[in-house]
């Protein structure tokens, strides 16, 4: 399997010399196509300033990423807007919709900016809607529907133009348990049956319980990771024993 994201040595500092703040302190790390893979770390660890690196809205002080064998930051600013569009899905904690435009028409805008024919504009978004179920609610509006729904509606929007990287950012943290394992179930899917490449922000066990691999930052460096394997139940255990220790808590305390 190719690497659809490569990190190297990635480092971010903020402020000026004697007064900078260090992010990241030389974080690296490699995505495989088709893997499911979860960032983890307490609050201020760098988990979304990597997060910001790696979708192109920030740039690192030093260090390589590669992402689909393109490195981002020698493209210009016409070719990062296209590189974005079509190499990356994000999914945001709120889902981002236009609240002017239907699911439907909010699902459409990517391809539209590729001035893509409608009928096969019409095609793609029914696929993606039938993968994630919310037919019946494409020509509603988003204050007409749930908040789990619209989430499921971004997620559409992220995939319609099957990017080689989703990058989804506290994905489940505006939802309700019952949304936040609908929309999970349905990542899952999409990684599984799609072979979709997921990288996912967390600080939730129970989401991060439905990646394959788990990256856990402190301090601005991967401080260790963890992989699924056969043994799911397992798999959430050491899940919670790690957040425990970077949190210095007791782990029955996060369940």
């Amino acid at each position: 399997m190719k690497d659809i994201l490569v990190v190297e040595n990635i480092k971010k500092e903020y402020g000026k010399k004697g007064t900078n703040y260090k992010a990241l302190s030389g974080v690296s790390f490699n995505v495989k196509e088709g893997e499911f893979v979860g960032i983890m770390g307490a609050s201020g660890a760098g988990k979304s300033t990597l997060l910001n690196i790696i979708s192109t809205i920030d740039t690192q002080t030093s260090g390589e990423i590669l992402i689909n064998d393109k490195d981002p930051s020698n493209l210009s600013q016409d070719d990062i807007a296209d590189f974005r569009r079509d190499t990356l899905g994000f999914i945001f904690q709120d889902s981002n919709l236009l609240d002017t435009l239907t699911i439907k028409e909010n699902i459409m805008l990517p391809l539209s900016l590729r001035n893509e024919t409608v009928s096969t504009i019409e095609k793609k978004v029914l696929e993606v809607a039938k993968i994630l179920d919310i037919q019946d609610i494409l020509n509603k509006y988003t204050h007409e529907v749930s908040g789990g729904e619209k989430q499921r509606g971004a997620t559409c929007r992220a995939i319609v133009t099957k990017p080689a990287l989703i990058l989804a950012d506290e994905p489940t943290g505006a939802l309700d348990s019952k949304s936040a394992r609908n929309l999970l179930n349905s990542l899952s899917s999409l990684n599984k049956e799609n072979n979709a490449t997921i990288l996912m922000v967390t600080h939730d066990p129970t989401s991060a319980s439905f990646c394959d691999r788990i990256l856990f930052i402190k301090d601005g460096i991967i401080f260790t990771e963890i992989v699924k394997g056969d043994n799911t139940r397992n798999f959430y255990n050491k899940i919670l024993d790690t957040v425990a220790l970077l949190e210095g808590c007791d782990r029955n305390e996060l369940i």
